[in-house]
């Protein structure tokens, strides 16, 4: 033997019997998730084609199947990568080796990526949006290189058996294929108006469910599940006052059984009150119980819930303008084992959430959580007939008071407007804050993980203060109030009078009082940092008013806004900002009885960017010398103390409800023959411009009921004026449009518009087209007003404004259209006069679309169809404008009753209010039966 000859090696298969079984393993998992994959990703892609959402439960359910093979093919993919590698990393076909190598690192980046995607499973979980969406799309392509580098590997060894691979390849797209049918065939009806069969539940509120029936008390309650993931969010929404917002908040609670009893007794059943259920108490409502006259209200577990999270994530569309939770809401389709008790499966539900969120986002929030319309379903309310007994009639409004102000950038009769428009309420009322939650996202600028802020600070510090709530709670609302308005001591005028000279503005100059002599204090109330009316809301029982003390030698000489010391109660005799709302008998609405709710004996609310003006009398005691001191304030309390003593009854002692104070100012003024000086520090010049404070001191005047106090508005803005600035030119023109003196305002608004720095160009057309309206010249009107609703202003896009939303404007471009329809005189304009009126017509049409019950626009619409010939349209808006116009005959009694009822009421209610500083029987004034405002 020839001990020479080479001895040959035994050929060993890289995979031999037993990895080939684990092999068919991994082959197997694979083709499943091949299959399983397809399907998914045929959902997507024809989600993101169609823009309509096809997951269904079914989905869910695949889905969770897709996790499932995904983890169990983790173990054996690296298991036998590790040890194919092992037996093939020397063979000499070094091209397949190479790609293998290839092949295993994509296959680990691949169970990586969806491992990552999970974001369930413990130590792994990324929150940065960044490094998700690399995941996601590491996840989407890795398969695809996987496939390609595996037929690489593969040509380089033994034969690929492509039929096997066919057949898994076309029984995938046949599932996915046959499954996207099914789901075509049911797609989620959102932004849909629910069907009109749900009426018969929850009508007179104008809410509906998707299906027309009730929705499962318990998927209405799903506050804890939320938790889980929006642990940041939920903290903040259980002290939001939508969390009490329901029988679980002690002033509602009053107030809702009163409408409750009312209607049971009036028509036999509590339906009437569904009114206040679509907003208020939306976990009994559309649940069932509501309609129960024996409902308990205490202990029914659907009676403290309040707002939910669901009661507002599950809403699917906004159905109108109306407001009175005009909205469809829908039983959410959840994740498999939502409602399971069983932790493992309470696990795997997260984990599916988790992992696959778009479904979960696209149920819970949607584009209308975006929007103004969604929040004026419960923040813009009527009373309708079936409540009342009488006749439609508004109630708070704030979408309206957003929707037509600067602040919004559509309305167009501002003073003011922002440098940016304000899209929507989240803004101001959702800021965002630092989080880690689940859903949280960077911000653009500094990359923080943020969130809204489910609090939604506003003004009630008194739920969470009587509910005994944390102090921060209370904090964020009073933050948010501080220096929303400012109060700015003016001027002064001699004589006690509006008519007498004036000396102004106050500061850095102060005018020596002359002792003996009496003076009227001018102070200026304006809006700050609010987008709709000041106060807003339950303005018949807010109470915000304003605190004067004036002291001589450190004695109190004059009083106005002092509070009772036994029970907290504010002198009737202060200046209030609130709407006084009567019932048709005079009585004043203190309960919060809306059932009840007829008309306002006065409504002294300040829109936004604008102001309003106090005169205030003060005599200077005779004999007084050194300084007079006035201090200001405009205080707030969300409840006044007749209504603190009725929702508590017997538990009442006084309103010690939190008082905020929003702004205040003080001012010392020499007395003639004085020896102590003045207090410099008092003195110093408020920090606002000159011209602004004489313009605001105008804006308030011009807004005063009547024309008592025009031609002081008038000197002011001429003050402006001649100060430089176009503002008071504009303003002017509205003073002289006011009066009639039309040829007046024309000049005004001319020189506005061709001043140096010119007035808003939008506000100068609009006027001018009021001026050309009412002077007959009515192509150039319908010019004036075209332009406006085309925004065909290049400062006013750059602001991102759209006046096209300001219903008062198309109202007056419809009737200058109509107007102008009339001129077409004879057969031979036939034509012509029909176009105009179907202009007019459209325009009207486009009012309602913002605002469905606006009088105006149902009456013109009334007057086009009938000139048009269309004798049913006529008819139709006819009657709407009849159900929507003011009864001035019946409020007018109302008015002149509460007037011999309240004398101090009747008093504010006056064209021109003075409020006395010596007025016998001030609280604070010459008795120690008061106590301090401050908290």
């Amino acid at each position: 033997m020839d001990n020479t000859t080479p001895k040959l090696r035994q050929y060993e298969p890289a995979v031999g019997p037993k990895l080939r079984k684990l092999l068919f393993v991994v082959f197997g998992l694979f083709a499943l998730l091949a299959i399983n994959s397809v399907y998914l990703g045929g959902v997507t892609f024809f989600e993101w084609l169609n823009s309509v959402t096809y997951q269904d439960y079914f989905y869910q359910l695949m889905f969770l199947v897709h996790l499932a093979l995904g983890l169990l093919i983790v173990v054996p993919v690296i298991v036998y990568g590790a040890i194919h590698i092992k037996n093939a990393h020397d063979r000499p076909n070094r091209r397949a080796v190479t790609v293998g190598y290839a092949l295993f690192t994509t296959a680990i980046i691949l169970l990586a990526s969806g491992l990552v995607l999970t974001r369930g499973l413990p130590f792994i979980e990324v929150r940065d949006p960044t490094g998700r969406e690399i995941a996601y799309w590491s996840h989407i392509a890795t398969p695809l290189i996987c496939a390609w580098l595996f037929v690489l590997h593969r040509l380089a060894g033994k034969r690929i058996n492509w039929r096997a691979g066919g057949m898994v390849a076309a029984t995938a797209v046949l599932f996915a294929i046959g499954m996207l049918i099914v789901h075509a065939q049911d797609p989620r009806q959102w932004n849909v108006q629910g069907p009109d069969s749900g009426e018969q539940y929850f009508f007179p509120s104008l809410s509906r469910t998707a299906t027309g029936n009730f929705i499962p008390e318990r998927t209405m309650m799903m506050d804890s599940y939320c938790e889980s993931c929006h642990s940041d969010v939920h903290e903040k929404w259980s002290n939001s006052v939508h969390r009490f917002a329901s029988f679980n908040n002690p002033a509602y609670l009053f107030s809702v059984r009163g409408t409750r009893e009312f209607a049971l007794e009036r028509d036999g059943n509590v339906q009437a009150s569904r009114f206040c259920a679509g907003c208020h108490d939306p976990v009994p409502f559309f649940s069932g119980a509501f309609d129960d006259p024996d409902f308990d209200d205490v202990n029914h577990p659907t009676a403290q819930q309040g707002i939910t999270c669901t009661g507002c994530h599950a809403i699917t569309h906004v159905n109108s303008q109306r407001g009175n939770a005009d909205y469809t809401i829908e039983e959410p389709i959840h994740y498999p084992f939502a409602f399971s008790d069983n932790l493992s499966l309470k696990w795997i539900n997260e984990t599916l959430v988790k992992a696959k969120p778009e479904f979960h986002k696209k149920t819970f929030l949607k584009p209308l959580h975006k929007t103004t319309e969604f929040c004026g379903t419960c923040h813009k309310v009527h009373l309708p007939v079936e409540l009342n007994g009488y006749k439609w009639l508004r109630g708070q409004n704030h979408y309206d008071a957003f929707l037509l102000s600067g602040v919004s950038g559509h309305g167009i009769t501002s003073f003011y407007y922002p440098p940016k428009s304000e899209k929507n309420c989240n803004g101001c009322h959702m800021p965002m804050q630092a989080s880690d939650d689940f859903g949280a996202k960077p911000d653009m600028e500094t990359g923080e993980l943020q969130v809204h802020d489910h609090q939604f600070p506003s003004a009630n510090a008194a739920i969470p203060y009587l509910l005994d709530r944390p102090k921060w709670v209370i904090d964020a609302h009073r933050e948010f109030l501080e220096g929303s308005l400012r109060v700015d001591l003016f001027g002064v005028r001699e004589g006690g009078t509006i008519e007498g000279d004036l000396t102004a503005p106050l500061r850095p100059q102060v005018p020596t009082l002359q002792p003996g002599k009496s003076y009227l204090i001018e102070a200026v109330l304006r809006t700050l940092t609010l987008g709709h009316v000041f106060t807003q809301g339950t303005a018949d029982s807010n109470q915000v008013w304003v605190d004067v003390t004036v002291r001589n030698a450190g004695r109190i000489v004059g009083r106005s806004g002092g509070m009772y010391k036994a029970d907290g109660s504010v002198d009737a005799w202060s200046h209030f900002v609130n709407a006084y709302v009567i019932d048709r008998d005079g009585n004043r609405i203190d309960r919060r009885n809306a059932e009840d709710i007829f008309t306002a004996l006065y409504n002294h609310q300040i829109p936004p960017g604008a102001a309003d003006v106090i005169h205030y009398s003060v005599d200077v005691p005779a004999g007084a010398n050194g300084t007079l001191d006035v201090e200001i304030a405009l205080r707030y309390r969300k409840f006044d103390t007749q209504y603190m003593r009725l929702f508590q009854g017997e538990e009442f002692v006084e309103n010690d409800l939190p008082i905020i104070t929003i702004a205040t100012d003080s001012i010392s003024f020499p007395i003639a023959d004085g020896t102590s000086g003045t207090n410099a520090a008092a003195q110093i010049t408020p920090d606002i411009p000159v011209w602004q404070r004489w313009n605001d001191y105008g804006i308030g005047l011009l807004r005063k009921q009547g024309s008592g106090e025009l031609r002081q508005a008038e000197e002011a803005f001429k003050k402006v004026a001649d100060l430089g600035r176009a503002d008071g030119l504009l303003n002017l023109a509205r003073v002289y449009i006011r009066e009639g003196r039309l040829d007046d305002a024309v000049q005004m608004l001319r020189s506005a518009a061709d001043h140096e720095n010119p007035a808003y160009p939008w506000s100068v057309s609009y006027f001018t087209g009021i001026v050309n309206m009412q002077n007959g010249f009515l192509d150039v009107a319908i010019e004036n007003f075209s332009s406006i609703v085309d925004t065909r202003f290049n400062e006013a896009r750059e602001r991102n404004f759209d006046f096209s939303l300001d219903y008062r404007l198309l109202n007056r471009l419809a009737q200058a259209l109509f107007e102008r329809a009339k001129l077409e005189r004879g057969a031979a304009r036939d034509s012509e006069r029909k176009d105009y009126l179907q202009q007019a017509a459209q325009r009207f049409e486009q009012a309602l679309t913002i605002d469905p019950e606006n009088a105006e626009a149902h009456y013109g619409l009334a007057q086009s169809y009938t000139q048009l010939g269309d004798a049913d349209r006529a008819a139709l808006h006819r009657n709407l404008h009849g159900k929507y116009r003011v009864d001035d005959n019946a409020r007018d009694r109302a008015i002149a009753l509460a007037r011999r009822k309240n004398a101090a009421a009747n008093h504010a209610a006056d064209a021109i209010v003075i409020y006395d500083l010596h007025r016998d029987g001030a609280y604070g004034l010459n008795n120690d039966e008061t106590r301090t405002a401050q908290r």
